[in-house]
């Protein structure tokens, strides 16, 4: 029977990025969002905190868009400081690239595996769903689910008990399965 275990964030993502004043590396987003008009030209920022000295700095999110081209639903998760989105336009490669961040997910995501009734089998077939792409190890995330550490996991891999079409120590964001033999 094939199990299904997701891959869920918890929290935003921190984000790596220098500080001006302090130059601490690391930033927090709260969820909001600055808006300025020029006219009908409009500029969108997502605000960050940095975590060492408290400094607001900001990520374009939009820049010198023309209003009727931004989506009406948009522009009102915008005023509404809409945390979901902020959690979407962290995780837009487009957003990332044209701020030249990146994103430390470090204890901003959860396993869940359902029950662990599965566990007891001899043969353990799962498929593990990301809710949202959060990179991390597949080796990690089987040892965390079938309750190993991580040499036994990768004790598993090269005895050929775990098996799985991709790559098990190379990190990965996308959906994947495995079959654990006991």
């Amino acid at each position: 029977m094939l199990n299904h275990w997701v891959v869920m964030p918890t929290c935003l993502p921190t984000v790596l990025r220098r500080c001006a004043v302090c130059a601490s590396g690391r930033f927090r987003a709260n969820g909001k969002f600055r808006v300025n008009a020029h006219h009908k030209l409009l500029d969108v920022w997502l605000l960050l905190l940095c975590s060492a000295c408290g400094d607001t700095a900001k990520l374009t999110v939009l820049e010198r868009m023309n209003v009727r081209s931004v989506r009406p639903e948009l522009l009102e998760r915008v005023h509404l400081n809409d945390p979901v989105l902020a959690g979407e336009l962290l995780q837009d490669p487009v957003v990332l690239r044209r701020n030249r961040i990146a994103l430390d997910w470090d204890n901003a995501w959860r396993l869940d595996t359902g029950s662990s009734e599965h566990l007891d089998s001899e043969v353990i077939d799962v498929l593990v769903r990301f809710a949202a792409r959060i990179p991390v190890r597949p080796v990690r995330l089987i040892a965390d689910g079938c309750g190993l550490s991580r040499a036994e996991a990768e004790r598993a891999i090269t005895e050929g008990k775990l098996v799985s079409a991709v790559r098990l120590n190379a990190k990965r964001s996308g959906d994947f399965t495995f079959v654990l033999k006991r």
